[in-house]
């Protein structure tokens, strides 16, 4: 078991790594584009390959077309997510929405349960979204300092990863996973090129941070390909939601490299949301 837990970790923290160089970059939406590109361009043979060979119903289509629509939505809200907030508050929102959500809906319209443990976790989470989000802090002045608007996106971007992963999982039904990849990248690249063109900093994005770009394009697909190694060898109902572990991974990043602000509280919240998280998914 050592092995897979260490291999969920690596993802863990190679997930976080690409999102810091992504709030390190000079345009968040040109950088993205950039990182995603590169496997956007090593799959599509695969992917054409497999249409040719084994062509899809309309409604099968109809589906591939409505995870790319989600993903170009995904892309950029997580865009200007980063733009707009700072990675040890946003990361850890992002990642645990989808987390939170799940179990809720389940509740509510499918007639689900939750353990003690679930609801205590989904407590944990909410403390820590909370807190996170600033809620009931004032400046000096007397004035709001809560900050909403970085914390809403991040929001809007965790239930967009909800939709897209329901439907990717009826789409893998009808294609392959790396088929299927493709098809998700291909939409993230769609979703931030109008950004791409209106910016026009493609060059001085590439000057400033290529040794970054071509990292992030490993670290990206390489991120999930180790936790799906780590499948492979261990039941996914423990891997996954240890592999949320990058929320304090990216906490930790966003505080001592970053120099964000409030680097005590932030740690604290993303370990109390990954302790909710672990609640839910492996005694929920």
């Amino acid at each position: 078991m050592i092995l897979p837990i260490v291999l969920v970790l690596a993802s863990g923290m190679a997930h976080a790594v690409w999102s810091m160089f992504t709030k390190r970059s000079l345009n968040k939406s040109v950088f993205l584009w950039s990182i995603m590109m590169i496997p956007t361009v090593i799959l599509l043979p695969v992917l054409i390959v497999e249409l040719v060979r084994e062509p899809l119903s309309m409604p099968a289509y109809a589906l591939l077309v409505l995870s790319m629509a989600l993903q170009a939505l995904y892309s950029w809200l997580l865009s200007q997510t980063y733009e707009l907030g700072d990675l040890s508050q946003i990361y850890p929102i992002m990642r645990g929405t989808s987390t939170l959500l799940v179990p809720l809906i389940g509740v509510a319209f499918l007639g689900e349960t939750l353990s003690m443990f679930g609801w205590l976790g989904i407590a944990c989470m909410i403390v820590g979204f909370t807190v996170l989000s600033g809620v009931g802090r004032v400046g000096k002045s007397g004035s709001s300092v809560t900050r909403s608007k970085p914390v809403l996106m991040a929001l809007c971007v965790g239930l967009c990863t909800t939709s897209y992963v329901f439907v990717d999982k009826l789409n893998l039904e009808h294609i392959s996973p790396l088929s299927l990849l493709e098809v998700t990248n291909i939409g993230f690249v769609a979703g931030l090129t109008p950004a791409l063109l209106a910016s026009r900093q493609l060059r001085q994005e590439w000057k400033k941070n290529r040794s970054t770009i071509m990292l992030g394009a490993l670290l990206n697909p390489g991120s999930y390909l180790l936790f799906l190694f780590a499948l492979q060898q261990a039941p996914m109902a423990r891997l996954g939601p240890l592999r949320e572990v990058g929320t304090v991974f990216a906490a930790f990043l966003g505080i001592l490299l970053l120099k964000e602000q409030q680097g005590k509280k932030r740690i604290l919240c993303s370990i109390v949301i990954f302790g909710g998280i672990l609640l839910i998914g492996m005694w929920g």
